[in-house]
């Protein structure tokens, strides 16, 4: 990407003096952890974790969101990581096989839970959606994009509906995805959470 960052490319590698850049932003802001890695991943250390867990603490005017498709390695470490009001803890879950993803999730401590259905690949049947707050939906893009289809999206919307769950839709997807655009049915549903919920 020309950025120093990603010199090594898409090899694991720690950025400890990016944990600074989060005490020099005054105005509220949401946070993506890790956005192209994944903190869980079994090569992160847990001391470098609860690293990352204090500057969340620190910082409670902030919103910071972590994705992590290490489910089993999120609950393995959450007893040993505090786990303020302004952290919203998310799995993500693109196929059925991983819906053992949400169950490791809804067993921690974390205070806001998150579902991203994204890149959505197949339709995931039934779903227990209990302590998720939010849903995120989205299809894949880019080169090569798997398609998305619309009655995959309504099933995990109506069960949103039925469980209290925020269904939220990113995107369609595809190769352009701007073309395809990120409305459901004509409606935007984009309700994304705020920095309102930090403290």
């Amino acid at each position: 990407m020309g950025q120093s960052k990603y010199q090594n490319g898409f090899n694991l590698t720690l950025h400890p003096e990016a944990l600074q850049e989060p005490y020099k932003r005054k105005k509220p802001t949401r946070i993506l952890c890790c956005s192209m890695s994944d903190l869980f991943h079994k090569d992160v250390p847990l001391d470098y974790i609860k690293q990352v867990f204090q500057v969340i603490c620190d910082n409670p005017h902030h919103l910071f969101m972590v994705v992590t498709k290490r489910a089993e390695n999120l609950y393995e470490y959450h007893s040993e990581l505090q786990w303020p009001d302004n952290i919203l803890q998310a799995v993500s879950v693109e196929h059925p096989k991983y819906k053992c993803r949400l169950k490791l999730l809804q067993q921690t401590q974390a205070k806001h839970k998150v579902a991203f259905f994204e890149p959505l690949l197949e339709d995931l049947g039934e779903l227990d959606l209990s302590g998720i707050g939010w849903a995120f939906v989205g299809g894949e893009s880019g080169p090569g994009a798997r398609g998305m289809e619309n009655d995959w999206v309504l099933n995990i919307k109506e069960q949103c509906d039925e469980q209290g769950c925020t269904f939220i839709f990113k995107q369609w997807g595809g190769p352009q995805r701007e073309q395809r655009g990120c409305e459901l049915d004509g409606k935007r549903y984009d309700s994304i959470p705020t920095t309102s919920l930090a403290k």
